[in-house]
């Protein structure tokens, strides 16, 4: 895969074109998961090779496949979480990852705490200026409302990457 450029920003979503994204929630088996497949799906579709990968700000789950609800309602609309195993974020990711979305505003702020201060341009919302209610103790609706939220965006983040680099 051959690196792209990425333009100075003062946003890290807008204006790049990043080649590693890493997203991330409190467990790793809910919203980054399901937002790692949904991404990589609309990025494969797009002809798009970035590298995507999720994790957690807690190692509640680490080794854990995706939670089954999150795993069956992405099933239902063509995504396969069944691969994919929960982990937690780690130093390293900070340097390896040129672009690193949470999930909420208290993901981004046990991120930004962990991270170095020459990293901290790359951390953002995934959602922009929202976040990705976490469908974890609810039913099955909230489930599809994440879908829902992850699709929008990441078709967003497709477009708005393919025109970087057009």
């Amino acid at each position: 895969m051959k690196p792209h450029p990425r333009p100075p920003s003062s946003n890290p979503v807008t204006g790049c074109f990043p080649n590693r994204v890493l997203i991330v929630c409190m467990g790793n088996i809910c919203r980054s998961p399901t937002a790692e497949a949904v991404l990589r799906s609309h990025l494969r579709k797009a002809g798009l090779q970035i590298q995507v990968d999720s994790a957690g700000t807690e190692d509640y789950h680490i080794g854990a496949a995706p939670d089954s609800r999150s795993i069956k309602h992405a099933s239902l609309r063509g995504y396969d979480l069944g691969g994919l195993r929960a982990r937690k974020v780690n130093p390293s990711d900070f340097s390896e990852f040129d672009l690193i979305l949470a999930a909420d505003d208290a993901n981004l702020a046990e991120l930004n705490r962990r991270c170095p201060r020459e990293h901290q341009h790359n951390l953002s919302l995934f959602l922009e200026n929202a976040a990705v209610p976490d469908p974890y103790y609810g039913g099955i609706e909230g489930f599809e409302k994440v879908l829902d939220l992850i699709e929008s965006r990441a078709a967003a983040l497709v477009q708005m990457w393919s025109l970087a680099l057009a």
